[in-house]
């Protein structure tokens, strides 16, 4: 009985903190050692759960709703090979910057290395893939480990929340009898304290560090504003400001936050960058000699490679946290500080009258822009189907405001050429920190469990069947979400890539992979409505009716790979042939 009431009070005092500091939604995969954990937190009034049998999906699932809301999420497994099933979504949270509380149960010490069933080394198991980890005490009645478990459960959130944000880890070893005594009084209050919760902090640059930028910055002639992966609050205004003092043109990814609400500040986007920027002579004639980048590195290749050619004369990386996101190494300057602080600052000392010539600079990105844009519409409306349609259709059917999840590979790439600026906001949401294709129907279930309307998922065939059992939460609690299942019957991607035609005729077995099994069945299986397209009018007539119904609604829009491909590069040719000709037209 002592260890019961020491396992309850002790766990109770952690639980409590988590709630304290903010903690709401908790993800929990059943298991027996985790007992006290899930009992505990599943009976805590202030915090919600989610049950998901399978651990890979739960913690993607979590990832999700964390990702959507930007606070933390916590998860809680068993021992043993369920803590491993976390791996995939902790390294993802680790490389996109997302705030997970991971806790895992374990053992007692006396059990570990010798046999014991469902018993692994679980110490610092994620390695440095999370910002903090502590293997907990055996929990002991007195008021040192009470404040010891709320120590750690305020260290474990504010670790997570603090930029860079990540996961952080917590290893609890528990002995039977595992389930906690609630006819223990005061409950949630052992060890309980007067606490704030402590606020995330940036680094700040001096005044003598933006008074020398800005002097450098006066002899920039062509300057550009790139914006990346990115979910911080307030960047979109303070960059419009920052880019109409500069007189710089934006080129803002589809995952930056930037490219949609612009309400009015469109003239100041690119958006059919990545079109423009496979244009030789374009990228010839529009060499940028100081760039300021923020957020993560950017979807486009094609703008990658252009980066990598140019030699600016300030190449800044403005980045709240302290890792070098420098992937090609052009950066003259890293600069660790929150960029809305620095764009609202470095604004006050820049304008456009210090650049002559940064009024023409960007009217000629803009007509560039608006040539590409009025290609890529006059493409859409003449080619034969291809998956563009499926983008450029969703984008045109999306209500205002908007959460949509894009899978990696061809989907968030599709997002980034078909989804042009619009006043009205989007939040386009993807795993971008390790780029896989696992975990994307859990991740994009998550954010939908947040969300007060419609959610939306544009994923591949293979990245669908990957995680099918994330269907589970959407049949389990009802989840309100649209997927749109781009089926080509295998890898789409690599048919882009040079194995498509060097590897022969084993690219269908080693990178093609057609998987020939049937949406509809795995629609059955989990209870939802199902929509098939193989042309655009089927297309837009399914969307329209599944967004006339609730829960879970699945679209297998069906395309041909090797069409694709030359559906895009004929895209890509009629952009370069129209700019070609206007540029053509000038010289006359």
């Amino acid at each position: 009985m002592a260890y019961r009431s020491a396992l309850t009070s002790f766990t109770a005092a952690f639980v409590d903190e988590l709630a304290e500091q903010g903690i709401r939604q908790v993800v929990i995969s059943p298991g027996s050692r985790s007992t006290p954990l899930a009992m505990l937190i599943h009976a805590h009034p202030l915090l919600k759960t989610w049950i998901d049998v399978d651990e890979r999906s739960a913690a993607f699932f979590a990832l999700g709703m964390a990702k959507k809301s930007n606070q933390p999420v916590a998860i809680v497994c068993s021992s043993g090979t369920a803590t491993a099933n976390f791996y995939p979504a902790v390294i993802e949270a680790k490389y996109g910057r997302v705030p997970l509380v991971v806790l895992t149960a374990d053992r007692p010490h006396e059990l570990r290395g010798n046999g014991s069933p469902q018993t692994i080394d679980q110490i610092k198991m994620y390695g440095d893939h999370v910002k903090w980890f502590q293997d907990m005490p055996l929990p002991e009645d007195n008021e040192a480990m009470w404040r010891f478990a709320r120590y750690s459960a305020r260290r474990a959130v504010d670790t997570a929340e603090k930029v860079p944000k990540g996961p952080t880890h917590l290893n609890f070893p528990f002995r039977e009898p595992l389930v906690p005594d609630f006819q223990k009084t005061g409950l949630w209050a052992y060890g309980k304290k007067a606490t704030s919760k402590n606020e995330s902090t940036f680094l700040a640059l001096e005044d003598a560090a933006y008074a020398q930028l800005a002097t450098e910055w006066q002899s920039i002639r062509r300057p550009l504003i790139i914006i990346g992966p990115n979910r911080q609050e307030g960047l979109r205004a303070s960059a419009y400001e920052l880019a109409e003092h500069l007189g710089a043109p934006i080129l803002a990814d589809p995952l930056s936050g930037v490219r949609f609400g612009s309400k009015g500040k469109q003239a100041l986007l690119i958006d059919s960058y990545d079109a423009l920027l496979r244009n030789s002579a374009f990228i010839d004639k529009y060499q940028a000699d100081g760039i300021i980048r923020f957020g993560a590195n950017p979807v486009s290749k094609s703008l990658t490679k252009y980066l990598k050619q140019l030699d600016p004369s300030s190449f800044l990386i403005i980045d709240e946290g302290f890792d070098w996101l420098d992937a090609t190494h052009p950066a003259t300057q890293i600069l660790h500080t929150d960029p809305v602080v620095f764009c609202r600052r470095f604004s006050r000392l820049v304008s456009e009258q210090n650049n002559a010539v940064a009024g023409t600079w960007r009217e000629d990105w803009q007509q560039a822009n608006s040539i590409a844009r009025d290609g890529l519409e006059r493409y859409l409306s003449t080619a034969p189907w291809f998956e563009g349609h499926i983008a450029a259709s969703l984008y045109k059917h999306l209500p205002p405001e908007a959460t949509l999840f894009a899978s990696n590979s061809m989907p968030i790439r599709d997002i980034d050429t078909f989804f042009l600026a619009r006043e009205d906001g989007l939040d386009i949401i993807a795993n971008r920190g390790a780029n896989g294709i696992d975990g994307v129907v859990s991740s994009a279930l998550g954010c939908s469990a947040l969300v007060h309307q419609t959610a939306y998922l544009l994923i591949g065939d293979l990245a669908f069947f990957h995680d099918m059992n994330g269907l589970m939460m959407a049949k389990n609690y009802g989840l309100d979400m649209i997927i749109v299942v781009i089926n080509n019957n295998g890898g789409g991607i690599f048919s882009f890539l040079p194995q498509a035609s060097e590897a022969g005729e084993q690219f269908e077995d080693l990178f093609g992979t057609p998987l020939n099994y049937e949406i509809e069945a795995v629609a059955n299986l989990y209870g939802a409505h199902y929509f098939k397209a193989v042309h655009r009018e089927a297309f837009d007539e399914a969307l329209k009716n599944a967004q006339g119904l609730k829960g879970l609604r699945i679209i297998e829009a069906v395309t041909n790979r090797q069409e694709n491909v030359l559906r895009h590069n004929k895209l890509w040719q009629d952009i370069h042939n129209g700019l070609t000709a206007e540029g053509e037209g000038h010289e006359d």
